[in-house]
């Protein structure tokens, strides 16, 4: 029988040949007039925040604390939230969306396929937050592994917020929080911009200022200085404290311009560009901090080579 005269009943037939390609135009050309048409996503104005951390600091806990409900799966077994889960609330009339994640274990702990690909789902969760929460256990402490997802963040350019977590646990004396975030900022050293935060995801004290301050950090981000106020800042600045000689050579910077927000990214104009070090760099960074804020904020430092009509 002519295979145009088959009576199935389940739409028009395709003749098609796999072995030369025949037909194959035509019955992919029908597949695709059947697929819906692409809907244009709704542009994302709300805050993403990722809690980030070592299994078991807490971090479902303090999920369910800030949403109010049992969204995440909470028990006392490491490792219980496999996946990455979103979910979103209103705070100070701003749209946060919560990426609740797997623990980030170390590297060399990662054998099976479950722990591998929910620590790629944490990660993934790092790239596409706006701000990184890195929640770590009061009673245990700020560890290697926790510094160095900080550092994968800073890279990213991600707001960056440490929450100690389990606060109520700690026995306390007048100084014990100063004390305990002196010993942690002494372990961030370049990442000593961070805001550190003392809650209890249990009890809630003090879990709303993680909201609070991660709204913060974005709104510095998106801060946008005129030119000429921060170039008389930062004229201040580098007067009373020249970058040093290169090869030689005084080392001159003619003018700054904020060239990016949401990371700010100042771009340094100047003779010798290559002649600044990391160490002036970082006298600049944090004299733009103390002027300017900036708390959890990566900021970019870019320096140029004047225009040969400056020169």
């Amino acid at each position: 029988m002519p295979l145009c005269n088959l009576n199935l009943g389940l739409g028009e037939v395709y003749p098609v040949s796999a072995t030369n390609g025949m037909g194959t135009g035509d019955f992919l050309d029908a597949v695709t007039a059947e697929l819906p048409n692409e809907e244009t996503e709704e542009e994302d104005t709300g805050v993403r925040v990722a809690l980030i951390g070592r299994p078991n600091v807490g971090k479902s806990q303090l999920t369910n604390t800030l949403l109010r409900e049992e969204r995440s799966i909470v028990t006392e077994i490491s490792g219980t939230t496999r996946d990455a889960v979103d979910a979103k609330l209103i705070h100070n009339d701003q749209e946060v969306t919560l990426v609740d994640t797997a623990g980030l274990r170390r590297r060399t702990k990662v054998h099976e396929n479950v722990e591998f690909y929910a620590t790629l789902r944490t990660e993934r969760a790092i790239r596409n937050c706006d701000v990184a929460v890195l929640i770590i256990d009061a009673t245990i402490g700020l560890e290697a592994q926790d510094i160095h997802v900080l550092k994968e963040a800073e890279v990213l350019k991600k707001g960056l917020v440490i929450v100690v977590n389990k606060w109520d646990l700690i026995e306390k004396e007048t100084n014990t929080a100063r004390d305990t975030e002196q010993a942690i900022r002494e372990r961030l050293q370049t990442l000593d911009y961070v805001p550190i935060l003392f809650v209890s995801a249990l009890t809630g004290k003090r879990a709303h200022r993680v909201l609070d301050v991660c709204l913060e950090i974005m709104q510095s981000a998106a801060t946008r200085i005129p030119t000429s106020e921060l170039n008389q800042t930062m004229q201040r600045v580098i007067y009373r404290h020249h970058p040093p000689s290169w090869r030689g050579r005084h080392v001159q910077i003619k003018y700054v311009s904020q060239v990016g927000v949401s990371p700010p990214l100042f771009a340094f104009f100047c003779n010798h560009p290559q002649g600044i070090g990391t160490g002036y760099a970082r006298y600049l960074e944090n004299q733009l901090r103390e002027a300017y804020g900036f708390e959890g904020v990566p900021v970019t430092l870019a320096f140029r080579r004047k225009s040969p009509k400056e020169e």
